[in-house]
C-alpha cells in the first residue's frame, strides 16, 4: 500500500505556440522538456491554455488521419458560419471556435514518473486551434511532485 505524501517541488512555465490557423500543433516535446526540467520526480504536469478559441487534447500521435478525421468530425458538429450563432463579431468561425474549445477544454493532467510524463506508446500532446486565421497562443505548466 502506497502512503500519501506532500509535494516538496512545485514548478511553473508558459512557451507560445504560434500557430498556422485552423489545425493542431504537436507540444509533446516542449512539455517533456519542460517537466524533466522542473526536478519533478514523481508527481502532477498540469497543462493550459488562457484562450477561448483553442484547445488541449491528447490524441494519436502516429496516424496524422486521426486528426484530419477529428477536423472533419468537428466541421459537421458545429460548421463554421451556422445561423443559429449570433456571436460573431470576429467572423464566421468566432463562436464555433468557442463551442470547439469548450468541448475538446483547455486543460490537461498528466501524471511524472521518472522526470517524464506518463503517456501512452501512441499518444501526444496538442493545442489544437480553432480560428481559421494564425494566432499566439500561450501555454503554461504547472509541474508538482517530488
Amino acid at each position: 500500500m502506497s502512503r500519501a505524501t506532500p509535494a516538496e517541488h512545485v514548478a511553473q512555465h508558459g512557451f507560445t505556440v504560434h500557430t498556422r490557423g485552423r489545425g493542431f500543433s504537436e507540444i509533446t516535446d516542449k512539455v517533456a522538456e519542460l517537466v524533466a526540467s522542473s526536478g519533478v520526480h514523481t508527481g502532477i504536469a498540469h497543462v493550459f491554455t488562457a484562450h477561448t478559441s483553442c484547445s488541449l487534447l491528447i490524441s494519436e500521435n502516429a496516424d496524422p488521419a486521426v486528426r484530419a478525421d477529428l477536423e472533419r468530425w468537428f466541421a459537421r458538429a458545429v460548421p463554421d458560419g451556422d445561423r443559429i450563432f449570433q456571436h460573431d463579431a470576429e467572423g464566421p468561425d468566432d463562436m464555433p471556435s468557442h463551442v470547439r474549445a469548450i468541448l475538446t477544454g483547455v486543460s490537461l493532467t498528466i501524471p511524472v514518473h521518472g522526470g517524464k510524463p506518463q503517456l501512452g506508446a501512441w499518444q501526444g500532446i496538442y493545442l489544437w486551434e480553432h480560428r481559421v486565421d494564425p494566432h499566439q497562443r500561450k501555454v503554461t505548466v504547472t509541474v508538482f511532485g517530488h
